[in-house]
């Protein structure tokens, strides 16, 4: 599918409710699965990935049901029964890798298959703490599919060389149903979305500055309610920043302290931007964020705030180039391993648009201010990510650009082009 995007030469105003979180969705389907009883999950995510990971506990004989169209009720007879055939976990590798770590200690055996994309994706890191566990996991040199052979577990220590919330969760979880201290000790601090909602579910988990540790735990059935997705909140946030004469307010979205690396780079770089009327919900912290069009300048992005952000670093790139002087990313070479190279791919379609950017072998040089011409066609790479930040771009392009591949952008967010377009 290719879209076509315009200049915005009116600004952008108005509210926008910005959709569920995808990792909180993820996680809340999982965990309720491992909570006997009844759980209700509000404002569930639509989106394609947390509809890989619900396919898939229904296959493992739990019972979800939607009471309406954003309220899902997960009724858990106890325990997880063996599947009649291969997991499919879409394109998702949060469901790849977290379920990988409950399936591990399970009595049963089972296969978790994946997209063309997905195949691609390492495993590698989620195999090996496991395989250290007592785990048995039959891969292809690290990649899906995972034959994973159910086993009883043992407690580890784990030093992790990733700061990989992916990673520490698939380990925490697999230690969720093994006798002792499991631990996890990361480099950084990644996002801790399962650590607070374990915590919040009754799991006997310990938090000390980069360590993390789960015995084995009963968690209880909870009504969780799930807060907007501060990674689809990312692309208004630019857009509002970068397209003239914008004024806009973006309502629930998550302030997990772990995940809003983007509004401290924001803020470096002297953007408009306020937090209002602060809660919590269900253990998250959740605000509204107004943002209004800025000159922003440029600024350093490395070292512990890419865990923050990892997810944002194409739409910040997008950014900088709007940005006086030369912004410097470093420290995200993980981003070569995501639904494809993020750092080439980035480079790539936005120097076709005029950016002046630079790859590093694990990040971006960026010079700003620059007038982004446009007047190409760019390709996705099958990267939802991409599409969408792509499409931002494509609002101060000079020119109409031509995006193939943009229905990519559904798997994440198919709200994203309706919420665009109630702005302008």
């Amino acid at each position: 599918m290719i879209k076509k995007i315009s200049q915005i030469k009116q600004g952008l105003h108005g509210t926008v409710s910005i959709p569920s979180d995808k990792s909180i969705s993820h996680r809340a389907v999982m965990f309720s699965s491992l909570a006997k009883g009844k759980s209700t999950i509000k404002n569930f995510s639509k989106g394609q990935d947390p509809r890989s990971t619900l396919n898939i506990f229904k296959q493992l004989g739990i019972q979800p049901e939607f009471a309406d169209e954003k309220t899902l009720i997960i009724n858990n007879p106890g325990k997880l029964t063996a599947p009649e055939k291969e997991l499919d976990c879409g394109n998702s590798g949060t469901t790849m890798r977290l379920v990988c770590g409950i399936l591990a200690g399970q009595n049963f055996n089972s296969t978790l298959i994946g997209d063309t994309s997905l195949s691609k994706r390492p495993m590698k890191r989620i195999i090996e703490p496991i395989e250290l566990m007592g785990g048995k996991i039959d891969s292809t040199e690290g990649h899906a599919p995972l034959k994973i052979n159910g086993t009883e577990l043992h407690a580890i220590d784990y030093k992790s060389k990733l700061a990989s919330a992916q990673v520490k969760s698939s380990i925490l979880l697999a230690g969720l149903n093994t006798t002792g201290v499991t631990s996890v000790t990361e480099p950084y601090i990644s996002r801790n979305h399962t650590e607070l909602m374990l915590k919040y579910m009754g799991a006997n988990i310990k938090v000390e500055k980069n360590t993390v540790s789960i015995q084995k735990s009963e968690l209880q059935p909870k009504t969780i309610e799930i807060c907007g997705d501060i990674s689809s909140a990312a692309y208004f946030i630019v857009a509002g920043l970068i397209v003239p004469d914008s004024d806009i307010i973006l309502k629930n979205v998550g302030l997990n302290p772990t995940r809003t690396g983007i509004i401290d780079v924001v803020k470096m770089m002297g953007g408009d931007i306020e937090i209002l009327n602060e809660e919590i919900k269900s253990g998250e912290l959740t605000g509204d964020i107004r943002i209004k069009t800025s000159e922003l300048h440029s600024c350093e992005i490395l070292g512990e705030i890419i865990p923050r952000l990892i997810d944002e670093l194409p739409v910040i790139a997008l950014l900088a180039t709007q940005a006086r002087g030369e912004t410097v990313i470093k420290d995200a070479a993980d981003l070569r391993n995501k639904e494809c190279d993020r750092i080439n791919a980035t480079v790539t379609e936005l120097r076709k648009l005029g950016a002046n950017i630079e790859e590093l072998n694990d990040g971006f040089i960026i010079c700003g201010k620059t007038t982004l011409k446009g007047g190409a066609l760019v390709e996705t790479y099958h990267d939802h990510r991409l599409a969408m930040s792509l499409y931002v771009a494509g609002l101060i392009c000079q020119n109409e650009i031509s995006i193939n591949g943009f229905e990519w952008a559904g798997i994440s967010f198919p709200e994203f082009e309706e919420l665009f377009a109630s702005l302008m």
